[in-house]
């Protein structure tokens, strides 16, 4: 049976057992309960569901000692030993919330469960050494931020402007890259408090090696927390074996005319002229085979709303193939439990047709 680190504690009380621990956390949380009776049984692996935000969600293995590796690997990284002070406020459903379970009972932290999910620390006066959240956490808990030292974020793009929210707090904050297949992050990003042109590069965790295969899509060899090469739909820039720039998804290219467009390096471009929610991808088109969309979340479907964006769009320093030939606007984008866009599910709700 796994045990755990004689150092840890879970809001702030010590555990004997783990049907001490499981008990206790059953009365504050049961999903957390229903993963540590799973960590604590005699199988070796757990079973996990990937996001689903690029297809259908599956059900995979990870080997319990992988993910022990994976947690021993961000104590080093991020000098978090025995003790820490960390948050939990991610669904332990899924990849991300369970790790952070794994890493405060191997590590021996001091593990709070936030009681509000949405914000997190609104209802938490306590100070943390280390929280994850994704980007539409962060930015509702804009306000309280400096009460976390190490801040990771995950599970979407930290837009322009929520990053440029960040240079001002202390907290030091990460983007990480990784997925369910590598057991969360094995690469980060500073967002803060460093000099602009390391801003878009994602530095290889210890141990990890990075390479591109004949698409330019990232190929991870990390042993520590897989058997083999975990081969990405991730297009990347390769800037040494281990750092690198994404670009974007190789399944979103749209082919339009002849001309790849990667909507993703569109998308940044767009994001700094234009606020809120949206996203651009490919529709068919008779002439062009595919043509480019913008979809904006939101009701603002009026003449005079696509006007402004377009005024906007003049803004953007876009290349003549990139200015989107449709703008749309969809009331709420479909997302995975997780908060990920499903740009296809997304793009079906629009009804946007050639």
């Amino acid at each position: 049976m796994t045990t755990f680190h004689p150092a840890f504690q879970c809001h702030g009380r010590s555990f004997k057992t783990p049907a001490m621990l499981c008990a206790f956390v059953r009365e504050v949380s049961e999903e957390s309960a229903d993963f540590l009776e799973v960590w604590f049984d005699e199988k070796a692996y757990v079973e996990v569901e990937t996001s689903g935000s690029t297809g259908n969600p599956k059900r995979i293995r990870l080997h319990k000692v992988h993910m022990v590796n994976s947690a021993m690997s961000t104590g080093s990284y991020f000098n978090l030993g025995p003790g820490t002070k960390a948050l939990l406020c991610l669904s332990t459903n899924f990849i991300a919330g369970k790790m952070m379970w794994v890493r405060a009972l191997e590590l021996g932290w001091d593990l709070d469960i936030a009681k509000n999910y949405s914000q997190p620390l609104h209802d938490e006066n306590s100070k943390y050494d280390f929280v994850a959240m994704v980007p539409l956490q962060v930015q509702q808990s804009l306000l309280h931020l400096n009460r976390v030292q190490k801040l990771i974020v995950g599970g979407g793009v930290v837009s322009p402007q929520l990053r440029s929210c960040l240079q001002s707090l202390t907290t030091e904050v990460f983007a990480t890259y990784g997925m369910t297949e590598t057991i969360t992050h094995i690469a980060v990003q500073r967002l803060n408090h460093t000099k602009d042109e390391h801003r878009v590069l994602y530095e290889a965790l210890p141990s990890v090696q990075l390479n591109t295969d004949d698409r330019g899509c990232l190929v991870i060899d990390a042993a520590f927390v897989s058997e083999t090469k975990v081969i990405t739909n991730d297009i990347v820039e390769l800037h040494s074996k281990t750092s690198f720039r994404w670009v974007g998804r190789f399944d979103s290219i749209v082919n339009s005319g002849g001309v790849k467009l990667q909507p993703e390096v569109i998308e940044a471009k767009i994001a700094m002229v234009l606020t809120g929610r949206f996203m651009v991808c490919g529709i068919p088109d008779e002439r062009l085979g595919e043509k480019l969309v913008l979809i904006v979340e939101g009701s603002g479907a009026a003449i005079d709303a696509k006007e402004a964006i377009k005024t906007y769009l003049m803004g953007a320093n876009l290349e003549k193939y990139e200015f989107p030939k449709v703008i749309c606007f969809v009331a709420v984008f479909v997302r995975t439990e997780t908060g990920k866009i499903q740009r296809a599910k997304t793009l079906e709700k629009c009804g946007v047709s050639s």
